[in-house]
């Protein structure tokens, strides 16, 4: 395993299985259809950038985020794709989204207002964000769409693109999606009487992409699939297509010892010995984002399943060993090893949470390491 840094630990993102992600999804999609690479919280853990070049090289034509600085940050590192903030930015920063090509997302009435009382130079890009269902941003009614439109000042405001956002495209029962899908309609008929210009229109996020490919408007938000997670439990098992994982964790043993029965192991001592037992020491804590109810998961060593013993540490954690093992043995938290995987998905169950916020844990102290080759 090689390391960027002096520790036996890192994280492996494999950009081969992301371009192969959006290669399987553009299959599927209809041509007319583009892909939008969703790369917000540094590419779900995984490296924004680093990601983001791999999915345009793929064919993704654009780039999603969710704050100003993640646009940004892809510009200060040469990426000059086009990039849509999807989260609310103010409008006293509008000068730099219009500055680095940067579209915004805009919806209210207000943010026009306070816009056009800044010095700026040239025109701001937008998309224009429908609430359909999801409770968070967007316009909800015919209402609130005549008073934005009202107000809006194309010549200070070029709106390039319309969408909404599924909540429930991912579950068994599409009802609330067809609710959420009819809606939009209604509300995107009401918009093209305001707005007679081509825009972009996209709905699909990663559940209803893969699901429904062939009903997808202009284009498509590629997020979570594109790192080969699948967005629920559910469509795991339904898998419309096979995703193929980026993200590995891996580390090394630092110290293997024998103990008798009844000793204590890390704070509080919550797990103690049953008899002779050989425990290793490993340098991962939840300052690298292994949460403390990590305990009781199981990681691999020497292809075989051992669980996390003790309390996890901020630094270090233990694991229980079947026998002796060199100090350097190489311990995997997430990935394969051998016949045996520890996936995201059963992290994230122990965790009772989504493989999607197991994913975003991991700190920046973890080293991310690249490979190209699957």
């Amino acid at each position: 395993m090689k390391s960027l840094s002096y520790r036996y630990a890192c994280l492996q993102i494999n950009l081969a299985a992301i371009k192969a992600n959006v290669l399987a999804l553009k299959a599927r999609l209809n041509k007319s259809t583009a892909i939008i690479a969703v790369v917000k919280a540094n590419g779900y853990g995984h490296g924004a950038v680093e990601v983001a070049n791999a999915a345009i090289e793929a064919g993704a034509t654009s780039l999603a985020v969710a704050l100003l600085d993640e646009a940004v940050t892809l510009r200060a590192n040469g990426i000059t794709a086009p990039i849509l903030v999807m989260g609310w930015v103010a409008p006293e920063f509008a000068q730099v989204a219009i500055d680095q090509k940067i579209t915004l997302t805009v919806f209210q009435p207000e943010w026009l207002a306070v816009f056009y009382q800044q010095q700026t130079s040239g025109s701001v890009s937008i998309h224009v964000k429908l609430d359909t269902g999801m409770g968070r941003l967007g316009i909800r009614t015919t209402a609130e769409m005549a008073d934005f439109f009202r107000l809006l000042d194309q010549s200070k405001v070029k709106v390039e693109g319309v969408f909404t956002h599924f909540a429930t495209a991912d579950e068994p029962d599409l009802a609330y999606y067809d609710q959420q899908n009819n809606r939009f309609n209604q509300l995107l008929a009401q918009f093209k009487q305001h707005h007679t210009g081509e825009v972009i229109v996209h709905t699909g996020n990663s559940a209803a992409a893969m699901r429904q490919p062939n009903l997808m408007y202009d284009a498509v938000r590629f997020g979570i699939g594109m790192y080969g997670l699948y967005p629920s439990i559910y469509m795991k098992q339904k898998r419309p297509f096979k995703l193929v994982s980026a993200l590995s964790l891996k580390t090394r043993l630092t110290h293997v010892k024998q103990l008798a029965a009844n000793e204590g192991i890390s704070y509080g001592a919550t797990y103690h010995t049953e008899a002779h037992e050989w425990v290793g020491t490993i340098p991962l804590g939840y300052a690298d984002g292994i949460q403390r109810k990590w305990q009781g998961l199981d990681v691999l060593v020497n292809g075989k399943r051992m669980p996390l013993i003790g309390r996890i540490c901020m630094d270090q954690c233990m694991v229980k060993l079947d026998r002796a093992y060199p100090i350097g043995t190489e311990v995997t938290f997430v990935g394969k090893q051998g016949d045996q995987e520890v996936s995201l998905e059963e992290v994230a169950s122990h965790l009772d949470t989504i493989n999607y916020e197991v994913a975003c844990l991991f700190t920046a102290r973890l080293p991310r390491i690249y490979l190209t080759q699957e």
